[in-house]
């Protein structure tokens, strides 16, 4: 059964419409910079955790001594 052109046209623009509305989403969500934004903060809340804030400050602390002692040797 034909189908009248004026209706093949609207649904080649909702067709366009909506195939425009995915690639400004997949768009954003592949932004490099939202991705970067994300990667600090994910770094930032796990370096707030106190288990490993006090651990890197131990871990530097000790290859600082282990270099003075070294250097002084």
């Amino acid at each position: 059964m034909a189908r009248d052109p004026d209706t093949i046209q609207r649904e080649i623009e909702r067709a366009r419409d909506a195939l425009a509305d995915s690639l400004d989403a997949l768009g954003e969500k592949a932004s490099p910079k939202r991705l970067v934004d994300s990667g600090k903060q994910s770094a930032q809340a796990k370096l707030a955790d106190p288990r490993i804030k006090y651990g890197l400050i131990a871990v530097g602390a000790l290859i600082g001594f282990a270099i003075l002692r070294n250097l002084f040797r």
